[in-house]
């Protein structure tokens, strides 16, 4: 007598929400920071003094659409 196996049936992938959270959260305020740097600094708001910063993220503004003159 010849049995059948049944089909496997695949199980739910569990996603651990409290594990990501708070790499999200960390990865949110980074992204946050660096739209601020390229987006904002030099201008009516500035950090820093001089035109470092203006001039190390001066293309990457450009590329964003950002206007900086």
């Amino acid at each position: 007598m010849t049995q059948t196996a049944a089909p496997a049936v695949p199980l739910p992938i569990r996603i651990p929400i409290r594990e990501i959270v708070p790499w999200a959260v960390f990865v949110v305020l980074l992204a946050l920071i660096a739209l601020y740097f390229v987006s904002a600094e030099q201008g009516a708001f500035a950090v820093f003094a001089n035109n470092y910063v203006h001039e190390f993220v001066h293309d990457g503004r450009h590329l964003l659409a950002f206007p900086c003159h």
